[in-house]
Parts: C-alpha cells; structure tokens; sequence
C-alpha cells in the first residue's frame, strides 16, 4: 500500500516496478537524444550527409515527434495506454536496428523519422499510465518530479558518455544501445501495466487530427527551414483545427480542456521553458566549442555535470510544490532559469570562464527541472482519468515544438550579428527576456478570476 505520513511518500513494490518500467523508457528516449546530437557529426560522416544537412538528423526526428504527440495521445486514451506504449517500444526497436545498419542519407533520416513517431506514441502513452496509476496530490507529485530527474538523468547520462561511446564503439552504438533496453521494456510491460478502457463506441475526430498534425508539420518545418509561407499555413491550419474542434462531436481535443486556465497557461510556460533551454544548450555548446576551443567530449562534461543538480531539483520538487504550490514553483524556477544566464553574456573565452559557466549551469538546471515539474502537474491537475492522454499529450506536444523550434530561433537572432560570440551574447539576452516576460504572463493568467489553476488536495493549506 502507498502511505502518507508526515509528509512523507512511500510506494508499494508493485508501484516500484511500474515506476521503474515507464520511468526507464522516458530516461531512454532522454538519453538517446543526447547522445546522438554529440554524435551527429560522425553519423552524417558515415552517410554522406553534407555539412549545411547536419540539422536534418534533429530536424527529421522532432517533425513528426511534435507532429503526432497528440493525435497518438488521443489513440491511446481511445484504443489502450499499454497497447500505445508497447507499439511505441517496438517502433523504437526497429527503428533503432534501421539506423544502426544505415549506409545513405535516406535510411538513416527514415530511421530517424521512426524514432520520432515513437516517441510521439510513448511520451503521452508513459505520462497518461502515470497520473492515472498515482492519485492526484502528493503522491503524483512526487512521482513526476522523480520522472523530471530521471529524464534529466537521462540528458546527464547521454552527454558524459556520448563522446566516449561513440569514440571507441563508433556512431552506430548510439542506435544499437536502445535495442536491448527496449527489448527488456517490452517483457516487463505485459506483467506490470493494465490495459486501459474507455466505456462506449470508439470515435476519432479525423478531420481534427489532419488540422492539427498537418498544422504542427507545416508550423515546425517552416520555423526549421525559414519558409515563412509554410510557417504561415501551420497557423491556418490550426485555427482552422481550434473550429473544428468547437463543432465537433466527438472531438481529439475538447474545447473545454483546452480553455482550463491551468491546461492554457501551463503550456505556454511548458513552451518556454523548454525552447529557451534548449537553444541555450545549443548556442553555449557552440560557444564552448568555437570561442573557447573546448572538446566534445570537455563540452559535454561542462554541461552533463551541471545535470546532476537537475536530477537533485526532480527528486526534491514534489516536497517544493506541497510547501509553495505549483504556480509559485513554476515562477520561481522560470525566474532561477532565465537569471542563471545572465551571467554567462559577461563570460569571456578563457578557460577561466568556466568558473562562472559551471556554477551557472548548476542553478540553472535546478530551476529549469523545477519548473518542468511545476508546469507538468499545473497542465494536467483536475481532469478526469479519460482526458489523461489528451492533457499529458498536450504537455508533450508543447515540449517536442519547444525543443523544435527554440534552437532555430535564438540561433537566427545570433546569426543577426557580424561577430559569432556577440550574436550568441546578444541571443542569451534576449532568451532572459524572453523567459520572465512569458513567466509574467503566466502567473497573472493563472491569477486571472476566471482561469485559477486547480490545485490538489495536499495544497489545499497553500494559499496561490
């Protein structure tokens, strides 16, 4: 039995074993992602991809992860959560032996294509089996900010040991390290998941589904390539999936979740905090490499071992979020990850700078793993067990968009400088502002009369 005692969260064997199950497929995926972005430039070596197509090895597998996390959310709220997840760790599987065994540009993107369509299928498959296996209020709490550190682990993992994997096993081991675990994953989960039901005759919005997909394509893929024109057909497409979605009769996305205050501004904060983030990684590890000349395998120790803060911030949020309330955490870890930047505008290029780079890493990682934690249970507190997947779906759209698109564009506001390290300057800059302006916006629509996020029961002493 789970038991709560003065404060304090214990979980039975059996929540064990699922926490660990669903919890070791997100740290797979996180670490995956990590490890093969310090690999991309020996795999497109080893394909014949063209220095200027590098990004096509990112792009083509956060197109259709952005694109379909929501439809594949509503399919698994509609035809089972564990069918979703384990079709999503088979797809993986198969996906990951393609690109280990891939010669050319085309099989390695296709390949790529696949890992991404998986993870649209497990990350709101995994989220939904988590928040309707642990009850609302502290006990959830306390087992997403334990899923935060451990993805955050993952990111920590894959940066410290993806340039040593790669230099002695080769490129291909960043593919062929996924089977196995897979593999272990897919025999536990028959044992350990129950299968979901929904009551009723199965219904799927298609038209719905095409707006939205096609809409989140054309937006990323143009914000990706600099194609305006498509840019702004993905915002026509999803105005045109917001109508459809009020006329509907059984719609992928019910209007009256998607104007929950709490279901709202919580993704727009998601938004944020994950596009800033992973630009800033992005123009700081250019800024290692370029400016002050550092190693892969240095740059990914400077950033993987600031992650280990990140895993301290997911173990200890769930107890921040019972003392000060998720709308409060989730400022407060927006405002420590966007003031923990400002310091390195002012780093220079010594070796030297690193003794303000690494401390800023380490506050910053905290606040940013605080705050996910934060927005993750704002976004999907008081909905009923159904509407799970779509809200935990939504949560994982808006991070595949934010991590998507938050590298082209503070990369082109860098690029808008004659001098590379004052236009990666200029971009952190704007990244601060940025942060605390959407975080502002957040806190007072979350403060709005009409739009006053729910807060669980273990909260109910806290005043928001």
């Amino acid at each position: 039995m789970t038991t709560e005692q003065s404060g304090h969260v214990r979980f039975d064997g059996r929540q064990r074993a699922i926490l660990l199950l669903l919890m070791g497929a997100g740290f797979l995926l996180s670490a995956d992602f990590s490890i093969l972005n310090v690999a991309i430039p020996e795999i497109g070596a080893g394909v014949g991809l063209q220095l200027h197509q590098l990004a096509w090895i990112s792009t083509a597998f956060a197109l259709p992860a952005a694109g379909f996390t929501l439809l594949f959310g509503r399919f698994a709220d509609l035809f089972g959560r564990r069918r979703m997840f384990m079709t999503a760790m088979v797809l993986l599987v198969v996906a990951s032996v393609i690109g280990g065994l891939a010669t050319t540009p085309a099989v390695l993107l296709t390949a790529r294509a696949l890992q991404g369509l998986a993870t649209a299928m497990a990350i709101p498959a995994s989220m939904s089996l988590l928040t309707t296996t642990f009850a609302e209020g502290s006990l959830r709490e306390r087992v997403l900010g334990l899923n935060g550190a451990l993805l955050s682990g993952g990111f920590s993992f894959g940066a410290l040991a993806g340039g040593a994997l790669v230099s002695s096993l080769g490129w291909r081991s960043a593919f062929w390290i996924n089977v196995p675990v897979a593999l272990v994953i897919l025999a536990a989960a028959p044992v350990l998941l129950r299968e979901s039901r929904t009551p009723g005759r199965v219904v799927l919005d298609v038209p719905g589904a095409l707006a939205v997909t096609g809409g989140l394509l054309a937006l990323v893929y143009g914000i990706v390539e600099g194609v305006w024109p498509l840019v702004g057909l993905g915002v026509l497409l999803l105005v045109a999936f917001w109508v459809i979605e009020m006329r509907a009769t059984a719609p992928l996305a019910p209007v009256q979740i998607l104007r929950r205050g709490s279901v709202t501004w919580g993704n727009l904060a998601g938004l944020t905090i994950f596009a800033m983030e992973t630009g800033m990684i992005f123009l700081m590890t250019l800024y290692l490499q370029k400016a002050m000349g550092l190693s892969p395998l240095m740059t990914g120790v400077v950033f993987g071992v600031p992650g280990l803060m990140a895993i301290v911030a997911g173990i200890i949020a769930g107890r921040l979020i019972g003392a000060f309330g998720n709308v409060r955490l989730l400022a407060l870890g927006m405002t420590v990850q966007s003031l923990a930047i400002l310091p390195l505008v002012f780093a220079g290029t010594s070796r030297s700078a690193l003794f303000v780079i690494v401390p800023c890493l380490f506050v910053g990682f905290f606040g940013h793993v605080a705050a996910i934690v934060a927005f993750t249970v704002t976004a999907t507190s008081g909905l009923p067990d159904e509407e799970q997947g779509l809200a935990t779906g939504l949560t994982s759209m808006t991070q595949q968009v934010a991590i998507t698109v938050g590298t082209p564009v503070l990369s082109a506001i860098a690029a808008s400088r004659v001098d590379e390290a004052a236009g990666i300057r200029f971009a952190l800059v704007v990244n601060v502002v940025l942060t605390l302006v959407s975080m502002a916006v957040v806190w007072f629509g979350l403060h709005a009369p009409s739009r006053r996020p729910v807060q669980s029961p273990t909260l109910d002493k806290v005043e928001v």
